[in-house]
């Protein structure tokens, strides 16, 4: 069998046209996926429920044929496992206990296997039934994205409660980020062990932290994350998408140890160029092309493909896809990718 597509660019080789996926594939803009959730019971029920997470990880691949197909779950699936009382509230998004500094020390990870075990047999379960010729993603949170959850309680608009956090109790946050990495490496770990053919971690509030709080809380737990993976499953192939880093990009490859970066819409195409010359890179349209279509989808599109698309890329969003998405709009990005001539 051919070595699927994603595997090759992710290895540096330039495939065209390129390898398409997109995060959160599977998801609300589908009618399909909407009609699973709501049987599924909460949200949470849902990432934990084999069968039906396996059922919405396959609907975007039956009706739209990516390339790769990735695990449905959740980022915090990993605090839920630590007993932070995760919990998914119909327009206000996910919340849970906020964490205080000297509840860290009493963080008890010895049941995180057990708990996560029905997403691992989601993994195996999705692998079974994929297209020998798809790849399968698993994925993880970044430690700093996770925290910033645990400590807020829930999301917040530039993560001030957990940036505060890091200030005020660094090494207490340091405590925190390092079991997130290792728990998180395990659970990485055990992904590709169940079928996943590479993993993507997700560092979505990155891009607010200066630069000696990118360094400790954003690159030195990573780094952590990938060689305790690395010890356990030596050629992991990993993908590390740290959503607005900006210049922090340039040396988070080399700093971290991931195999490709994944890039934002706002990376601009001479950096995205330079960093492709060390390896892949994956991304990086709006999301919003997606929703306003025509013109402006054809444009977005035909732009990574000019300035990326010689070189090692993932086509990709360059964050989630919205559930406002037309369905018509991404069969017309599918199209646009996959008959451009090489």
């Amino acid at each position: 069998m051919e070595q699927r597509k994603l595997l090759r660019v992710l290895a540096g080789e330039t495939v065209f046209p390129p390898p398409v996926w997109l995060m959160r594939q599977a998801g609300r803009y589908l009618p399909e996926y909407r009609e699973v959730r709501a049987k599924a019971g909460s949200f949470l029920d849902l990432c934990y429920n084999p069968e039906l997470a396996t059922e919405v990880t396959l609907q975007p691949i039956r009706r739209f044929g990516f390339d790769a197909s990735i695990l449905f779950s959740d980022i915090l699936v990993i605090p839920d496992a630590l007993k932070r009382n995760v919990r998914f509230v119909q327009g206000e998004g996910p919340m849970m206990d906020p964490i205080a500094p000297h509840e860290i020390a009493g963080l008890d990870p010895s049941h995180a296997d057990t708990h996560l075990a029905p997403v691992i047999a989601t993994v195996a379960r999705i692998r079974a039934a994929l297209p020998d010729e798809t790849a399968l993603i698993g994925f993880c949170g970044a430690p700093w994205t996770v925290a910033t959850y645990m400590i807020a309680g829930h999301g917040t608009p530039t993560q001030a409660p957990a940036r505060l956090f890091g200030y005020e109790h660094p090494e207490a946050m340091d405590e925190l980020l390092m079991l997130l990495a290792e728990m998180s490496a395990d659970y990485l770990a055990r992904q590709l062990q169940a079928g996943a053919d590479c993993v993507q971690i997700f560092d979505s509030w990155s891009g607010v932290l200066d630069e000696a709080s990118f360094e400790r809380f954003a690159i030195a737990p990573v780094r952590h994350l990938v060689q305790r993976l690395r010890a356990m499953v030596p050629n992991a192939k990993i993908i590390g998408f740290p959503k607005g880093a900006g210049a922090f990009l340039d040396t988070y490859r080399e700093k971290t140890g991931v195999d490709a970066l994944g890039l934002d819409w706002g990376v601009p195409f001479e950096q995205a160029r330079r960093l492709q010359k060390g390896g892949a890179v994956q991304g990086n349209l709006d999301p919003l092309r997606l929703i306003a279509g025509g013109r402006a989808l054809e444009d977005g599109v035909n732009a990574i493909l000019d300035q990326l698309g010689d070189g090692p890329l993932v086509f990709n969003l360059g964050h989630g896809i919205t559930p406002d998405a037309p369905i018509t709009h991404v069969e017309h990005l599918m199209r646009l990718v996959r008959q451009r001539a090489s």
